[in-house]
């Protein structure tokens, strides 16, 4: 065998061994074995908090994978592109409150935009989708309260909305003034793995009298049952060696107390650590046991949602670079002002 061929077979064995060493699952098994090896006091307790806090949420966990199966089941999307009709402050009205109730997928979201866009939707109540989006959808307000606390995850709901808003009415305002003329890139539909809902139309809410439905509700319940379970699995283990190595007194001051200041750089740390909508609750979580303040919570959330890997790749794929600043700008502003809001209302 030459040279080139024995290269080339190896990087195939590597090709096929790599995803054993970098799924989520092994990191949830090798995280714990590292900690025995290093340091074996800290073994059982790190194991004890992670399948604590894991069981605490696990009731949160079965009803969010019922509600979205249902919601897809259903064909709910219809009633969310309900909202980009008629004029266009109830267009970003909606928008920004249907956001957060979207049952799609991170690349559903792409074709779901590009058609609205195509169709003549205005893009002042598309970034109000946009926005909204990444922020909230009801399995992460289950996981949220579950981790946060439930005035936490009603405060993160109403960010949502508000920066929906806010994002919508500040597009529209510059597009009158004549900015932002002709936004869009050239779109070309590709196939992303998960395809859109099969169901159109008035959504049927009694999905379980006709077969294709109810073979959606299964699918969609064993899918997300173990993306869940398999996301939170690690981010309970993260949280645990979070609040068992790193110190209290780093985070409080980084992060910690009230002010502009806190919040800002909370938003600007956020901005960049991305962070899974369902594994960013526990590692704030054990953040603010380690000294993060409330305001400074919410800024980080809000700004980390937004600048997900899936949304940003959402918006820039479809729209010019310009406008794709304006998005991110719009994400730093508004969870600057999420968390100030935030902190002020809890103190108050």
């Amino acid at each position: 065998m030459s040279e080139a061929t024995q290269s080339l077979t190896s990087l195939n064995k590597w090709a096929s061994i790599k995803p054993v060493f970098l799924n989520v699952w092994t990191l949830v098994v090798l995280l714990p074995i590292l900690v025995a090896i290093f340091n074996q006091p800290n073994f059982l307790p790190v194991i004890r908090f992670a399948s604590g806090a894991f069981l605490n949420t696990l009731p949160y966990i079965a009803f969010a994978v019922l509600l979205i199966a249902s919601l897809k089941a259903a064909g709910a999307e219809s009633v969310i592109a309900n909202a980009f009709k008629g004029r266009e402050n109830r267009m970003i009205l909606f928008a920004a409150l249907f956001g957060g109730l979207a049952p799609f997928c991170s690349c559903e979201v792409i074709p779901f935009i590009a058609g609205l866009l195509a169709l003549g939707a205005p893009l002042s109540a598309v970034m109000a989708f946009w926005l909204s989006s990444p922020l909230i959808d009801p399995p992460t307000l289950l996981i949220t309260a579950a981790a946060l606390g439930w005035p936490f995850a009603a405060g993160k709901a109403i960010a949502a909305v508000a920066l929906g808003l806010f994002g919508g009415f500040v597009i529209k305002m510059l597009i009158s003034g004549g900015a932002f003329a002709n936004p869009l890139k050239e779109y070309k539909t590709k196939s992303c793995g998960c395809g859109p809902n099969p169901f159109s139309g008035k959504p049927e809410w009694t999905f379980w009298r006709e077969a294709d439905r109810r073979t959606v509700f299964k699918n969609e319940f064993l899918e997300n049952a173990l993306f869940l379970v398999k996301w939170l699995a690690l981010a309970y283990v993260l949280e645990a060696l979070l609040v068992t190595y790193v110190p209290a007194s780093l985070i409080a001051n980084l992060v910690g107390g009230d002010g502009i200041l806190t919040v800002g750089m909370a938003a600007l740390v956020g901005m960049p650590a991305y962070l899974n909508s369902y594994v960013a609750p526990p590692l704030v979580a054990g953040l603010m046991d380690q000294g993060m303040g409330t305001g400074a919570a919410m800024a980080f959330m809000v700004a980390g949602a937004v600048s997900s890997i899936p949304a940003m790749a959402a918006v820039y794929s479809l729209v010019k670079p310009r406008v794709f600043g304006m998005y991110v700008l719009l994400g730093i502003l508004g969870a600057i002002a999420s968390g100030l809001v935030y902190q002020f209302a809890i103190q108050a």
